[in-house]
């Protein structure tokens, strides 16, 4: 499964690991996140979304339909 948020489009970010000689090597900044299920009373289901932990607190708030309103007009989410 891919790394990247369903509401918000994080995904994994490129860096370095700088050693105290400043020796650089390539790095992963990887989002962090969560699989979570939801349930929307309007349409009376479940859904699972793998986000951010950023998204969570927007979900927790605004509320669910609210961020799946504003991904879907954003393209981000397509179920």
């Amino acid at each position: 499964m891919s790394k990247v948020c369903e509401l918000t489009g994080k995904k994994a970010m490129v860096g370095n690991n700088v050693s105290h000689a400043l020796n650089r090597t390539k790095r992963k900044f990887n989002a962090n996140l969560i699989t979570k299920r939801f349930y929307i009373p309007e349409e009376d289901k479940w859904i699972t979304l793998k986000l951010s932990t950023a998204a969570l607190k927007n979900i927790n708030k605004k509320g669910i339909s609210a961020v799946i309103k504003e991904a879907k007009e954003k393209g981000f989410l397509v179920k």
